[in-house]
């Protein structure tokens, strides 16, 4: 089976890299992200640890060129300018950069940044930030558990711009407690008057084991526990619909399910997900996807810092070490890279598997094209003809129905 993973001339795989930082100051209500509180000695305790793995994880990586790194958690703006710098000079000296173009991408949270910091990560490489609003209303952000205000973010905002940073995303939540479509809207245009390069715009999800699980998950409608209702599900369709309409309008193309950029600006660490590139995980709970085969990190910290400096695929570090079948790789090339606005290439999806995408999908692909959720489009790839797959509009509101169509019995 040939890979469909891009080279260079050198013949170098793509490669992106992923840091967990799982600090946080307090955990949102609806969080259930792996993070938590963490005092200096963790902290720095921790910078030592993704240090060991990235030293011990390195030689996995050796035919590869990182193209991308993105930090996320928690907080990694909880860490300092001089530890961001620490860990990514050990990535330089582990791995083989791309040259000037890598896209270094950095969560930071309203609040969390001083001019100090934020001057500390640019000077570390960081060329990209995703900050974590949320809502423009105060009393949104208070019933979410936030730790900011709409002040707070812009003040943050005002400094990273003033900092040199040019390539600004902005995260944002509908369907909070308390939110109506105006509202939404609301926070939608106040954002947009900021200009940043990017916007992701989610739903409120209710997960398990979270403060609004208890509240909301239970078919309760959180008024036992004191809480803003949520909105009704007419109120939610009515704000994913406004979403695209909104930031459309201001020049933002939707080029995934939940992501918006002017253009030039879409997220390539997160395509690079989407297209299956191989992508290095590092960090308590952290994922990688290394050809056919996946594994996350312990989530247990105690064992991440005992065990992170082990080398080679089978640590006591690494849990769910799975080998993908040629099924599985099929499912994952079309439920990914069907969240993307483009769609998938018949032609790569032959370069990856010997097969014809038409052919192994022939039943889904004709009833989700007879039901309006799925098209045809002819255009070129690398140089020739090809057929592309790509969700309607209607499609990619019912994704979860069209993209069930392409998992094997």
């Amino acid at each position: 089976m040939r890979s469909m993973q891009r080279s260079d001339e050198s013949g170098r795989r793509s490669l992106g890299i992923y840091l967990h930082v799982p600090f946080c100051v307090r955990k949102c209500l609806y969080c259930d992200f792996l993070s938590a509180p963490g005092d200096d000695e963790m902290k720095t305790e921790y910078v030592e640890a993704l240090k060991r793995e990235i030293r011990g994880q390195a030689s996995l990586y050796g035919g590869h060129e990182v193209r991308t790194v993105f930090l996320g958690g928690g907080t990694p703006s909880l860490l300092s300018g001089e530890q961001i710098g620490v860990i990514m000079e050990c990535l330089r000296e582990e791995f083989s950069f791309g040259g000037d173009g890598v896209e270094v991408t950095m969560e930071v949270n309203p609040g969390t940044v001083t001019r100090e910091s934020l001057s500390g990560y640019r000077l570390a490489g960081v060329n990209r930030l995703s900050m974590g609003l949320q809502s423009a209303d105060d009393r949104e952000l208070k019933a979410l558990g936030r730790i900011h205000t709409w002040e707070d973010f812009l003040c943050s905002y005002e400094m990273a711009r003033k900092e040199g940073f040019g390539n600004i995303n902005v995260d944002l939540m509908s369907a909070l407690p308390g939110q109506s479509p105006e509202g939404w809207a609301e926070t939608l245009e106040k954002v947009i008057r900021l200009k940043p390069e990017h916007i992701s715009a989610y739903s409120l999800i209710i997960e398990e084991g979270t403060p609004f699980f208890e509240y909301y998950g239970k078919s309760g409608d959180g008024a036992e526990a004191g809480r803003l209702p949520l909105p009704t599900e007419d109120e939610d369709r009515v704000m994913y619909g406004r979403t695209k309409e909104i930031l459309g309008k201001a020049g933002y193309g939707r080029y995934e399910i939940s992501n918006y950029a002017l253009p030039g600006f879409a997220c390539r660490h997160n395509v690079s997900y989407w297209e299956r590139t191989d992508y290095a995980g590092f960090g308590v709970g952290a994922a990688s996807l290394l050809g056919n085969v996946r594994w996350s990190n312990t989530a247990d910290m105690g064992r991440y810092l005992e065990f992170s400096g082990e080398r080679g695929m089978e640590t006591h570090l690494k849990l769910s070490v799975q080998k993908l079948s040629v099924q599985e790789q099929m499912e994952e090339f079309m439920f990914l890279g069907l969240r993307m606005t483009d769609g998938v290439s018949a032609h790569r999806f032959y370069e990856e598997f010997g097969e014809s995408l038409e052919n192994i999908y022939a039943a889904a692909i004709d009833k989700l094209v007879k039901e309006g959720l799925l098209v045809r489009v002819e255009k070129g790839t690398d140089g020739r003809e090809d057929t592309w797959f790509r969700l309607t509009d209607f499609g990619i509101d019912v994704s979860n129905y069209a993209l069930s169509e392409f998992l094997f019995d």
